[in-house]
């Protein structure tokens, strides 16, 4: 009994550089409040990084208001959601990481905030609807949108 959605400062996943095939060693952190000048042409971007393998620029920037929360009903049928968009050039996401940031709503309207999934879990107790709110067995999924 639960909504489920990102509040996120900042995302985390591992990228593979689309030229070389190179998977990055660590994850890469990207934030919707950072953002850098495209080197070519005009606009910004969330995130610019060289591959270490080949040196090609890659660039990964978030699409606000794209995604949409998961529910109960979703998680139940064992769909995903797609809670957030991208654009990349020249890197594509292969692994997400779940940290801290996440909002959880239960159906009654009682909102859990800050939550951290880095454990790949969350319980708690709603007072309200005398229920548990429950979130577990997390995976992420990227497809590609044209």
């Amino acid at each position: 009994m639960f909504e489920f959605f990102n509040l996120f400062a900042y995302l985390e996943f591992q990228l593979k550089c689309e030229n070389c095939g190179e998977v990055s060693p660590r994850e890469t952190c990207v934030s919707l409040g950072d953002t850098v000048p495209l080197p070519r042409g005009k606009g910004t971007t969330n995130l610019i990084q060289k591959c270490k393998l080949c040196l090609r620029d890659g660039t990964v920037t978030v699409i606000p208001g794209r995604g949409k929360p998961l529910t109960q009903e979703e998680s139940e049928a064992e769909n995903y959601a797609p809670l957030m968009l991208f654009e990349c050039r020249g890197y594509e996401p292969i692994d997400y990481v779940f940290g801290g940031g996440w909002k959880v709503e239960s159906l009654e309207g009682t909102k859990f905030e800050g939550v951290d999934l880095s454990g790949g879990d969350f319980a708690e107790y709603d007072e309200e609807g005398e229920y548990d709110v429950k979130i577990s067995n997390l995976r992420s999924t990227f497809d590609v949108v044209k």
